[in-house]
């Protein structure tokens, strides 16, 4: 059996207990917090079933790994997932119906808040998985559960040996595979979104790496009106997302 792993912040463990109470083993709160969010909260897990833990603040912290954990931490067993993208896209072939594949792949995300934050977007539009490569890029841990709101226990999160030959494995299945990039002619709302699409995103400062750019089908930017010359990438994930829904809406 996978050894258990911590969740805390209010988001993270009550999307846990919501979908899969039975999975937590138990939760750690603060003895000292006593206001209207952190009672609503214990019903809830009392409700629920869950074994509670009376604490102190240093104990959560230590358990956590963070002091942002707003009082509350659990111990959970991990959700049974897809276990690769090609289970995913094999599974979203067979079933024939529902939205076309969305895919958003980052290329350089190392900030476990910013991967936090594209997860969360990505939950929230409706993708069907994350993609980034092994190397340079944040992996899944504490902070990034807690950004995430939840969305780190739902999103699949698939991170790759060679991010270009995995584009060129999602083209062969007719994915397109969209760059965003300041210095395209073209920009995002003038793309088709509404068929199998990767979208695909840098990090901020460096863009997309020189052979993720090349091996994208197309490039687009989101207009910039103001002074700065670009978003961060989890606000433009979620521009581009966005419009993936809008368009399929």
């Amino acid at each position: 059996m996978p050894s258990p792993k911590v969740l805390f912040g209010f988001h993270a463990v009550g999307v846990r207990l919501k979908t899969a109470p039975q999975s937590i083993i138990e939760i750690y709160h603060e003895a000292t917090r006593r206001d209207a969010r952190m009672r609503q909260f214990l019903e809830r897990a009392r409700a629920a079933g869950v074994r509670l833990i009376e604490t102190d603040g240093l104990r959560i912290a230590k358990l956590a790994g963070n002091h942002g954990h707003q009082g509350v931490a659990a111990r959970v067993q991990p959700m049974a997932q897809v276990t690769s993208l090609d289970e995913l896209l094999e599974n979203l072939e067979a079933a024939g119906t529902g939205p076309a594949p969305l895919l958003l792949v980052l290329d350089g995300v190392t900030d476990p808040h910013n991967l936090g934050a594209c997860l969360r977007v990505a939950d929230g539009a409706g993708a069907h998985a994350v993609i980034a490569p092994k190397d340079h890029a944040a992996g899944l841990n504490a902070t990034v559960a807690k950004v995430a709101s939840g969305a780190a226990e739902t999103m699949p999160y698939f991170m790759v040996t060679n991010l270009a030959r995995t584009l060129g494995e999602l083209q062969e299945r007719s994915i397109w595979c969209l760059g965003a990039s300041d210095d395209a002619s073209k920009t995002l709302y003038q793309a088709d979104l509404r068929g199998p699409v990767a979208l695909v995103l840098g990090a901020e400062g460096g863009g997309l790496r020189q052979l993720t750019r090349k091996t994208c089908d197309e490039l687009v930017r989101i207009p910039m009106q103001g002074a700065v010359e670009s978003l961060n990438v989890s606000v433009a994930s979620g521009v581009c997302l966005y419009e993936a829904l809008r368009q399929r809406s």
